[in-house]
């Protein structure tokens, strides 16, 4: 294990993140070229104190699904990917998926030029990979979990205060589309452990689920008409989009209005409240400015 090169590596990668990449807000103090410490540990699900130590070169022993976290918070290419992993000495696994893949460069490209529209990119399954800044204020920023309660059509099924991001008479369409498009994400994958788990899963904690699911109606989702609950603007109409990768396991997602509507005109004020912290008093989870840990030493980094 080169931990020193690691180390190095580490640094470097995440000085070329800008904050606005993953939907953080670059705050008039800041003092670092790309990310604090404090931002990829949080991005990666790691502690701060470990981080600091991996970033150190001191005798941290990251695991395979630690690195995989890092790839992700820092986005790294296939390559750097690989190379990260090389250089922990752990064994380089296929192509990752769920909240831990890499998003693929076709819609990181993307991706980083839609700086005037809400975006993001999911995974077939709606775990958020990447998104920016007007998306993380609009939708608020994915938590910071792993497993099942990664997806957000899982949480919609078991966590009632995921569905506060839409108006209850939007509910059941939205139920019956997200089944819809498991379905389909269902069939294509075929004998896959982690959809069947999640199917399985969500058939017994959810009852609507188990109705629809018995339907068999299947649809991707590609078009969608939204109408969106903000905590300052109330409540937007959006046309929400979607472009899927050649292999369907990951979308990009962006939200438009026609020129001339209420709904662009709150687009608009969505780019100057920007990260403020609006959470809504229903618990609905919005966008809030990153906590300052700083460094044991006291120096920011």
């Amino acid at each position: 294990m080169n931990l020193p090169e690691l180390a190095v590596f580490l640094r470097s990668r995440r000085a070329r993140i800008k904050p606005a990449d993953v939907g953080l807000p670059t705050g008039p103090r800041r003092r670092v070229p790309g990310l604090r410490r404090e931002e990829v540990a949080r991005l990666a699900g790691l502690s701060v104190d470990y981080y600091t130590e991996l970033e150190r070169g001191s005798s941290a022993q990251p695991s395979a699904q630690a690195l995989a976290a890092l790839a992700r918070a820092l986005r790294l290419r296939g390559d750097e990917r690989d190379h990260l992993f090389h250089l922990a000495d752990r064994p380089v696994p296929p192509a990752a998926q769920g909240p831990t893949a890499h998003v693929q460069p076709a819609l990181t490209g993307l991706l980083d030029r839609l700086d005037t529209t809400p975006a993001q990119v999911i995974t077939d399954l709606h775990e958020v990979l990447a998104q920016n800044a007007l998306a993380a204020s609009l939708l608020g920023r994915p938590p910071a979990v792993r497993g099942p309660a990664a997806s957000f059509v899982y949480r919609w099924f078991t966590d009632p205060a995921a569905r506060a991001l839409y108006p209850p008479d939007d509910h059941a369409h939205h139920s019956r589309v997200f089944v819809a498009d498991l379905q389909a994400v269902a069939a294509r994958r075929g004998r896959d452990s982690e959809v069947a788990g999640m199917v399985a899963a969500l058939r017994q904690r959810d009852a609507e689920f188990a109705a629809l699911w018995d339907e068999h109606d299947v649809a991707l989702r590609r078009v969608d008409h939204k109408r969106i609950v903000h905590p300052a603007l109330g409540v937007i109409e959006l046309d929400c989009h979607s472009l899927f990768s050649e292999d369907g396991r990951q979308r990009l997602l962006w939200f438009t209005a026609p020129p001339g509507t209420r709904g662009a005109s709150q687009l608009e004020l969505l780019s100057v409240i920007g990260s403020q912290d609006m959470a809504a008093e229903d618990g609905a989870p919005r966008t809030c400015a990153p906590t300052r840990t700083g460094d044991p030493d006291g120096v920011e980094r």
